[in-house]
């Protein structure tokens, strides 16, 4: 078994990645090797200017940014850790090759009040009172269980601040209804506990219900919590149409519509109406304190607008005395 091989086996038993990002490792390490000329002189191929030249053929004949080349250096110091673990290098040459400047990048997120115009527009499909309309496999009913769970998708997004693939991975028995809270499986398979409002619980149990009336019969805690009209588990693809289509033609929602921008939009909602940052981080399943800082951008930008509009001297530009 190659090095890379062995490596991808550690990433999948012990550090338990998701599939995705194990894709991602094996396209960076491939592209290496590629580079290297091959898997036979791989480790002799680490060394730091051979790396810096990788660098430079990424940015220059790839044409890469800033940001997906370091993403590819990051995968090889990761395999460099490794090997340094496993006795076959002696020392991460990765850590001696200087990165790429990238420019802050900050996180998109909608407003409050456009998410809420969606979820008011939206309430009916969600409602107990349309629940009848879910009977079977019936073109009608398909119809009423397609918009239920396209607004269950977006309320749950924005409501827990989930992934998209932990909301894919999410079984009946996620959901902890006597204490309202959503158990969530995360990145390196760490636990979470996420608390639940009481309008999301009512709109997951009815969902619950739409189910078993499509499908005649009860579900299993461990049977999928979210599927398509289909009876099939819902997937990255599938979210990720949903939240586009259900997005798409809100007032106030613009630029990219996808379920990560629900995500950092909850983080910066909750910021901004006084949450602690150690909490939000708790809830996002963030594993450092830096990853949740990001958001505090957006605070900052609602602090500089109180401060023009209250500050006693904002008027005279901070001048001595008060010229308004």
């Amino acid at each position: 078994m190659s090095w890379i091989d062995k490596y991808l086996v550690y990433l999948t038993t012990v550090r338990r990645y998701s599939p995705r990002t194990q894709a991602l490792y094996r396209e960076a390490l491939a592209s290496f090797r590629d580079f290297a000329g091959g898997e036979e002189d791989l480790l002799e191929s680490l060394t730091a200017p051979l790396l810096r030249a990788y660098e430079v053929y990424l940015l220059d004949k790839r044409k890469m940014d800033a940001r997906t080349v370091n993403q590819q250096l990051s995968v090889l110091s990761g395999f460099c850790r490794f090997l340094t673990k496993e006795g076959a290098l002696a020392s991460n040459p990765v850590r001696t090759v200087k990165r790429p400047k990238m420019e802050k990048r900050l996180p998109d997120f909608y407003r409050n009040d456009a998410l809420s115009g969606y979820f008011a527009r939206t309430e009916a499909d969600a409602s107990e009172e349309t629940l009848p309309l879910v009977m079977g496999r019936d073109k009608v009913s398909q119809a009423a269980y397609s918009r239920r769970l396209s607004r269950l998708i977006i309320s749950l997004l924005y409501g827990t601040g989930i992934r998209r693939a932990e909301l894919c991975s999410l079984t009946v028995g996620s959901v902890d209804w006597g204490r309202r809270v959503l158990r969530v499986r995360g990145k390196g398979d760490k636990m979470r506990e996420i608390p639940l409002l009481p309008s999301l619980c009512k709109e997951i149990s009815l969902y619950l219900q739409s189910v078993e009336s499509m499908d005649g019969s009860e579900r299993a805690a461990q049977d999928p919590l979210l599927v398509t009209p289909g009876g099939t588990p819902v997937y990255p693809v599938f979210v990720d149409r949903t939240v586009k289509r259900e997005l798409g033609g809100v007032e106030g929602i613009s630029g990219k519509k996808s379920p990560h921008v629900l995500r950092h939009s909850l983080a910066t909602e909750l910021l901004n109406r006084g949450a602690d940052l150690n909490a939000i981080k708790e809830l996002l399943g963030h594993a450092s304190l830096a990853a949740t800082q990001v958001y505090t951008h957006n605070s900052i930008e609602k602090l500089k607008s109180v401060y023009v509009n209250a500050h006693p001297r904002a008027k005279s530009g901070g001048k001595n005395g008060d010229q308004s």
